[in-house]
């Protein structure tokens, strides 16, 4: 039998590259004469570009740039020369990854060190950027970015406000171009189909997780409504709020006014950059996985994603979770995983040891 082994990420304890490799030895271990063909995969989630540069062979290119809060930290994206295009995460320098708990700072954090990034690929001939919007630290519309991308914004008397200002957006008043913008193209990769505004847009759903209280919600929405007119007068086409521009904070959004972006479900795109669906059709059984299967993972995430694929091309497909959940969501057989307690002193090392129980549990109950 062949095994094509695609789980995500299991959020706070093992990557998919991880998770993939115990799941294989697990499947080898009570079945050692099948083949594994392993392919991890992401869904516009954090890391999601990482991956698929490593999928896809790219060069990695290493540079310094600006964290959530301005402090340097170590970057990268993945480079493919043929087709000058940039692959990089928000998550990478701007994510929320890089913040302790009482630092979480909406009003403050932003996205300028992405666009560093950004500008470090258009450097070295980039025309285009694959941007991976999960795990963003901020809520700032994309800003910080066209900041480093050229694009200025002014207070009430007319003056820069530099990156990472505490209370940035409700102090934008002017938006000015200060020199030719460069000529590039987004695909933005998201696993989230919310618009910025409005009651399940980017505000009320993720800025908690961001730091931001729910006191100040409507402060924080007037002031990105505020700059929202501002980016359409500015913009050199239509400009309206749309499903996926709440991912990341809105960044979407704010380089639509002035860029060419299109927002791509990371999932596809993932899985067609792949091959997945051929690597599918190849193999006889299907296993996937994620921390926690639960309501969001049907709009969009990547085991779910991974299920409707598998049932596309009839092929028989396996879940490995936490939770009951993903019991009734399709899938052929849920592996369920045992409860995790993170107070434990090594609870990744207890996740390890749980994913390779479920998954040699549930190899043998085939055999039987």
């Amino acid at each position: 039998m062949k095994w094509l082994v695609a789980p995500n990420a299991f959020k706070g304890t093992l990557s998919a590259e991880e998770a993939a490799d115990i799941i294989e030895a697990a499947i080898l271990e009570n079945r050692p004469g099948d083949q594994v063909d392993k392919c991890p995969i992401a869904d516009g989630g954090d890391g999601t570009c990482l991956l698929l540069s490593r999928q896809l062979g790219l060069e990695i290119v290493s540079a310094t740039a600006c964290g959530p809060l301005g402090r340097p930290v170590s970057g990268f994206f993945g480079y493919h020369a043929p087709t000058h295009t940039a692959f990089l995460d928000v998550s990478t320098v701007s994510g929320i990854k890089w913040l302790a708990t009482q630092e979480k700072e909406p009003w403050t954090a932003g996205t300028y060190g992405t666009g560093e990034l950004i500008q470090k690929a258009i450097d070295r001939g980039a025309k285009e950027i694959i941007l991976g919007l999960g795990g963003s630290a901020s809520i700032d519309m994309g800003t910080g970015i066209l900041q480093a991308l050229g694009v200025k914004f002014l207070d009430k008397n007319g003056r820069k406000l530099p990156q990472f200002s505490p209370g940035f957006l409700e102090r934008v008043c002017h938006i000015q171009i200060g020199k030719k913008l460069p000529e590039i193209a987004f695909t933005c990769l998201c696993d989230v189909s919310n618009p910025f505004f409005g009651p399940s847009g980017a505000i009320p759903v993720f800025g908690p997780q961001k730091g931001l209280d729910t006191a100040e919600h409507q402060k924080f929405s007037d002031a990105a409504g505020n700059l929202f007119a501002l980016l359409k007068k500015k913009s050199k086409w239509t400009l309206e709020d749309q499903p996926c521009f709440g991912a990341a904070g809105g960044i979407a959004l704010g380089l639509s006014a002035f860029f060419p972006t299109k927002m791509v479900q990371g999932a596809r795109y993932f899985f067609e950059k792949t091959g997945l669906k051929q690597r599918m059709l190849d193999g006889d059984m299907v296993i996937t996985g994620e921390g926690k299967f639960d309501f969001q993972s049907a709009q969009g995430k990547g085991s779910f994603e991974l299920m409707q694929l598998a049932r596309s091309v009839g092929k028989p497909i396996w879940l490995i979770s936490a939770g009951k959940e993903g019991a009734q969501a399709g899938f052929d057989k849920l592996l369920q995983l045992a409860g995790l307690d993170f107070r434990l002193p090594d609870p990744v090392e207890k996740a390890r040891q749980n994913l390779r129980l479920a998954v040699s549990k549930g190899v043998k109950e085939m055999q039987a």
